[in-house]
Parts: structure tokens; sequence; C-alpha cells
């Protein structure tokens, strides 16, 4: 099977050699072409080789990102083709949008007679973790490649990326149950503040990856949507350790 791929970070012949020899050196690899001009390089491989694995052979200067395909722009007007683009990522975000929509709704419903912040913030965010695992827990298998794509410590260690999902449930049903709160708002901290790190650095980069934040089954775009997200987490997290 042949996948072809972006290479960012390749300046010379030199680079070229090196991208090459490094991806040649994976088992299951049979063949690599890079092309220095268009930053591609097309691999033969006799068995599916995960994205992060890539990554791992190549010096931390180059960067692998599955290529896009190239859409065909009917119009002649730049400003039309922006708003294309634009009207195409929102409909990518769609599904993440309404979800956050559902969660606040119900969370809001949940505590409209008696309301109380604290407790709207504690059923967000229990709900949150719990539907968002549940995405996540459709694909265990092709999940943890994503995620070590951005997140800095699910690279550093890969059982973290396996065992995410879980840790996800368990704070979703801590929230949810009011068992320990305080603890899970420190794994919160601890937890999200780490991915959105590693989501603040991808859309410095402008790296075109996709979101692991609803598993594999969902193909989201890594946006500032993202970060967004995760942001609110946090912010309610250290509110309620604060208050």
């Amino acid at each position: 099977m042949k996948h072809t791929y972006k290479i960012d970070g390749m300046t010379c012949g030199s680079c070229k050699a090196n991208v090459e020899k490094s991806l040649d050196s994976l088992d299951n690899v049979t063949d690599v072409k890079v092309n220095l001009e268009n930053k591609e390089a097309e691999i033969t491989m006799s068995k599916h080789i995960g994205l992060s694995d890539l990554q791992n052979v190549l010096k931390e200067k180059y960067t692998i990102s599955e290529k896009l395909p190239v859409k065909k722009v009917t119009t002649n007007t730049f400003s039309d083709f922006e708003m294309a683009q634009e009207k195409s990522k929102f409909e990518q975000l769609k599904p993440l949008f309404l979800i956050l929509l559902y969660i606040t709704v119900a969370s809001i419903l949940l505590h409209y007679k008696n309301w109380s912040w604290g407790e709207f913030m504690l059923d967000f965010m229990g709900l949150f973790y719990i539907i968002f695992s549940f995405f996540k827990m459709l694909d265990l298998k092709g999940f943890p490649d994503s995620f070590r794509m951005y997140d800095p410590l699910a690279k550093r260690v890969p059982v973290y990326a396996k065992i995410y999902p879980f840790i996800e449930t368990i704070l979703g049903l801590m929230f949810l149950m009011r068992f320990e709160i305080n603890i899970a708002l420190i794994i919160t901290i601890f937890v999200l503040g780490i991915t959105t790190v590693g989501v603040t650095k991808t859309l410095l980069d402008k790296k075109a990856i996709r979101c692991a934040c609803l598993g594999t089954a969902l193909k989201l775009p890594m946006t500032e949507a993202t970060f967004i997200e995760n942001a609110i987490m946090l912010v309610m997290a250290v509110l309620m350790l604060i208050f």
C-alpha cells in the first residue's frame, strides 16, 4: 500500500536524504520517495504504520502529516474562496458545537429551579468527560496514534494515550457522583493543562492534523475550537478550587 504524506522542515538535499533514510528504517516500509520541491513523501508499506510512529523516527525539525485532499475552486474571487474554507471548517466542527450545546443545556436544566453555579459546573464537567470519552472508546486502537500527535505526555509515555479515555470516564463519574471533587479538579487541571500546551503549540506551528477530542469516529481538524473547549474546562476547574 502507498500513502503520501506532507513533510515540513526540509530545506536541502541533505534533509531529503535524512528523511528518506529515517523513514526507510521502519519495519514494514518497503520504499520511500521524498519530493523536496513539493515537501512530500510517498511511502510504500506492507502493513499500515501509524502517523506517530513515522514522526518518532524523524528528527525534531521535521514534521510529517497527512496530505489533505486538494479541493477544486470554481471561483475567481479570493474572498469567496476564504468564505468557502471557513464554511467547510464550520461544517467539520458542527458535531463538536452541537455536543457542547447539548451538554450546556442539560447542565442548565438540571438546576434551573434551584440555580447554583457550582452545581452547574460540576455537571457540565461530568457530562463533558462522559460524552467525550464515549467517542474515544469507539476506537481504542486508533485513538492513541491521533492523541500522540499533539499531547506532550502521550508522546513520551505511550501507555498514557491508551488509558486516557478511561481517565476521562473516571473523572466524569467523579464529578457526577460528587466523589472526591478536589482530587478530580486537580487531575483535570493537570491533564487538560498538558493537552492545552500541545494544542497551542500545534496551532502556532500551523500543523494540519486531526483533533482526537472526539476520538477517530468524527474526523475533526485541530482548530482554535479545541483550545477553547479545553480552556473552558480549565477555567471551571480553577474557579471550583478557588471558591
